[in-house]
């Protein structure tokens, strides 16, 4: 008991609270950081490598082959070991953080951490930002698995892990923050915001502990060359019109590279070998200064080249960017987006120059980097604060935010929507259709759709009466509570395991019953109720209060709930059966006036049963149903599930025998149901049903129940006449001692009517004519309990009902009694009466309105059916829709 209760312990500490996500944002920020630090390091070691290789070999046969091994290489690793490792990585992580079923783990961030390093080592023109944010957000995802938290706040750490490797790769705080909200996650709550600042912090900072500042750049040269004056801001527009125009075909460009290379069917290593090989040919017939990409951008930002070789170099990596990206090698685009942006930027700047001769080159080069790159990822505040947090100066705030505000809304006009939205496309992701599951799955609670009327097991019960409790229901499992605490729960699985031990069936259930079980409080989102039932790949969760269990949510409730949001349904707490199915019938010739149904379950009650239907049917002129229901389980379907039919045919043909030998029209069915009472409601729907007629126990020991749970349900919702027969012992026993014979004689001969004057005492009497002719010699006795108080009690209603029943010419023989009764309650008078004359039968109304109040005040009909030994018929009439 003691283990149990410590993993309970744990459980409860480890739940999502502030300072766990403190303390597990900061632990992400360091291990992104540092894997952004080894990604920096050791792709740069292998561009060194590759660089020092064309020197020593020709270029043109080094470049192309250390792109063609090094792309094999990586393209193999992907493919093999995470597929979701291909790409920038940025649009899984906003399709996983959107609820897209995209893995991210360990393996994944592991694999493209390797296989990242491996393609930009070989040269291609991709970045390793891209990369980073996967890497981080995987990283993320994999620790928070040893965590037992919620959805919600696992989404929170994988987007701070990705802020946080942005943030480690470019050296920039701020920026990997605002890339969460403006891109990412679009949240802006205190917890995310939270995290996400502070692993993004961490990441910034140790990542410029370790490796250094982004940009190995001049500082001094830099900010004494950066100025700003205002004669300069139709440049800065223009260079801002520019960089959307051609940040939207660069765009293009990209989905047609892709499409393109699906077009050749061969495999992801393929395609990335063909892509570094074709790099390494043109690079290799560029200057030298462009095989070092990140060399490149620093010698454009810097140096005061002609516009003629920022061109040059902007084509080149423009077109080497879109025959890279497109094979879906393991790259980004923020650096090539970085490079495009300073090379049109430089020949902006060049040509300022010519014309007025007061800007800077740097200021312009910086400046274009914003602004392409505010075109093509389609976030323009992040563009602003990456280039601002790699130069920290103040005189580029300006022309930077005119570039990349004007060149997000020109190309936004060009290509709407995010780039990232359209590459999930190309895999067959939409986002936009993803959102409303995620919001019926965070916005209801377990409380909302959770079942509330609960079967349970007392602790103390046998293992034999359990196995009995399992082999009647079609539940799976069963909450075990004592003085309505829930204790534990059993499964079918544990009475499986236990089948090996030989236990006598004495034992108690608390003793092999599972204790301190997985719960879920009513304020739980289906969003954690689901994902604790992953975790722990389990079927059912109990929703408690402080131990007392208020209702139990299965994976059936939520998948429910999401279909009727889907559907456009308002969503009810109790969830709704699925239709039952008709697996067999026969018809007879439908000569009645009317239909009775008659439920039948019991073999031993069936002939009593159809003998009160078929006295019913000849008095009124109807045709005689009877329906026979199999229940299966709730997790599957009923029009699917197979079942095996003979059992329930044999006992119809036993009707059909009996209704031949009376010359009654029978028809008969067999249902395949969750719910019994609902399949019985769907049978007086579809067969134009005008009276049921039933058994019943007599009493129930559902809590929350009044007859019991089907019972209830059909008096309440059942619009034709009801009438329920709870047999009493003497009828029991002459069932029993007279199995042998298609019809026991029957003792209906001492009839009880309480009248109290309402609608379903008149449709008592409007029934006498037909079941007095069960007994010989009838006798009927109508009777009206009075408060001890009244001295001269009226029995005006008893003498009218007499009137009635005599004028039916088939009582014209019979003996009336009125009897009133003076006692305390009516179930006090009517039981006294009963065990004082003996009767055979009692006849009661039932209300379908204040069952609760009955309930609560006592129930007058249950009260004496469980009390008395005699047969208790119990009728509702019909409900006027």
């Amino acid at each position: 008991m003691l283990l149990p209760a410590l993993s309970q312990r744990l459980r409860r500490w480890w739940q999502p609270r502030k300072g766990l996500a403190i303390a597990e944002a900061s632990i992400i920020g360091i291990v992104a950081a540092l894997s952004a630090v080894f990604l920096k390091f050791s792709s740069g070691w292998l561009g060194a490598w590759r660089v020092h290789t064309s020197h020593i070999l020709p270029a043109w046969i080094a470049l192309p082959a250390v792109g063609l091994v090094f792309g094999y290489l990586a393209g193999w690793l992907v493919q093999r070991l995470a597929p979701e490792a291909s790409g920038s990585g940025i649009p899984q992580v906003k399709a996983n953080l959107a609820n897209v079923p995209i893995k991210l783990s360990w393996r994944v961030a592991a694999v493209k951490l390797l296989s990242a390093m491996i393609v930009i080592g070989s040269g291609v023109t991709l970045g390793r930002q891209g990369p980073t944010v996967q890497v981080g957000a995987s990283l993320a995802a994999g620790m928070s698995r040893f965590v037992p938290t919620s959805p919600d706040h696992r989404r929170q750490m994988i987007a701070a892990g990705a802020g946080a490797g942005l943030a480690a790769a470019f050296n920039a705080p701020l920026a990997g923050v605002i890339f969460i909200i403006e891109e990412l996650l679009q949240d802006l709550s205190g917890i995310t915001l939270g995290t996400a600042i502070i692993a993004s912090f961490i990441g910034g900072v140790v990542s410029r502990l370790l490796g250094g500042r982004s940009l190995h750049l001049n500082l001094q040269m830099l900010q004494s060359s950066s100025q700003f004056s205002l004669p300069e801001i139709p440049f800065f527009l223009i260079l801002g019109i520019v960089a959307g125009l051609l940040g939207a075909l660069f765009n293009y460009g990209l989905i047609f590279s892709i499409k393109s290379y699906q077009r050749l069917h061969v495999s992801l290593p393929l395609k990335v070998a063909l892509a570094g090989f074709i790099s390494g040919i043109i690079v290799a017939m560029l200057p030298e200064y462009f095989r070092n990409n990140t060399g490149l951008r620093e010698y454009i930002i810097t140096s005061g080249s002609s516009g003629s070789v920022a061109a040059i170099a902007f084509i080149a990596q423009f077109i080497l960017t879109l025959i890279a990206f497109g094979s879906g090698a393991p790259g980004g685009l923020f650096a090539p987006s970085l490079i495009l942006g300073s090379c049109l930027g430089h020949v902006v700047g060049v040509w300022e120059g010519h014309l007025l001769g007061v800007g800077s080159l740097p200021t312009y080069a910086l400046a274009g980097m914003g602004g392409f790159f505010s075109a093509v990822s389609k976030v323009p505040i992040t563009a602003i604060v990456i280039v601002f947090e790699m130069t920290t100066d103040f005189n580029l705030v300006l022309p930077l935010m005119i570039v990349a505000v004007v060149a997000y809304l020109v190309a936004d006009k060009v290509m709407p929507g995010s780039l990232y939205d359209r590459l999930l496309q190309l895999k067959g992701i939409n986002l936009s259709k993803v959102a409303p599951t995620e919001a019926i799955l965070t916005t209801l609670t377990a409380k909302d759709v959770m079942q509330k009327q609960v079967e349970t097991l007392d602790a103390d019960m046998t293992l034999e009466e359990t196995k009995q409790a399992f082999s009647s229901s079609h539940h799976r499992g069963f909450p075990v509570v004592k003085n309505s605490k829930l204790v534990g729960i059993v499964t079918q699985s544990d009475l499986t395991k236990l089948a090996n031990r030989n236990l006598p069936n004495n034992t108690l259930l608390k003793e092999i019953m599972t204790t301190a079980p997985i719960t879920v409080t009513p304020i739980h989102n289906l969003s954690n109720v689901l994902y604790l039932l992953d975790r722990y790949q389990i079927s059912r969760l109990p929703v408690v209060d402080k131990r007392k269990l208020l209702g139990i949510i299965t994976r059936a409730d939520i998948i429910r709930a999401e279909a009727d949001h889907l559907n456009g349904k308002n969503i009810t707490p109790a969830p709704q059966a699925d239709p039952s199915y008709v697996v067999y019938q026969t018809r007879s010739p439908s000569i009645g006036r009317g239909r009775l149904l008659v439920p039948i379950a019991n073999p031993d009650t069936l002939p009593i049963l159809l003998k009160m239907a078929t006295a019913i049917a000849r008095e009124r002129h109807y045709e005689i149903e009877c329906v026979q229901i199999m229940l299966v389980s709730r997790h599957s379907s009923p029009a699917e599930t197979p079942v095996r039919t003979a059992k329930s045919r044999r006992l119809l043909r036993q009707a059909e025998v009996l209704a031949k030998k009376w010359h009654i029209p029978l028809h008969t069915q067999i249902r395949v149901a969750h719910d019994a009472s609902q399949a019985i409601l769907e049978t007086i729907h579809e067969r134009h049903i005008d009276l049921i007629l039933m058994g019943w126990k007599g009493s129930t020991s559902t809590p929350g129940r009044i007859f019991g749970d089907i019972v209830d349900t059909i008096i309440r919702q059942a619009t034709c006449d009801v009438v329920l027969v709870k047999l009493g012992n003497y009828q029991q026993s002459t069932i029993n001692s007279q199995l042998s014979t298609i019809s026991p004689t029957l003792q209906f001969n001492r009839w009880l009517i309480p009248m109290a004057g309402g609608p379903n005492s008149k449709f008592a009497l409007k029934l006498i004519p037909a079941l007095v002719t069960l007994g010989n010699d009838p006798e009927i006795h109508l009777t009206q309990v009075f408060k001890r108080s009244e001295l001269k009690p009226d029995i005006q209603i008893l003498d009218k009902a007499i009137h009635q029943l005599m004028r039916h010419r088939h009582l014209s023989s019979t003996a009336f009694v009125a009897t009133p009764v003076q006692a305390d309650s009516v179930a006090e008078g009517v039981i006294h009466l009963v065990e004082q004359e003996g009767f055979d039968v009692v006849v009661l109304g039932a209300t379908r309105e204040g069952l609760l109040q009955q309930a609560i005040q006592g129930n007058i009909p249950e009260a004496i059916a469980s009390s008395v030994e005699s047969t208790v018929i119990l009728v509702r009439g019909a409900i006027n829709t």
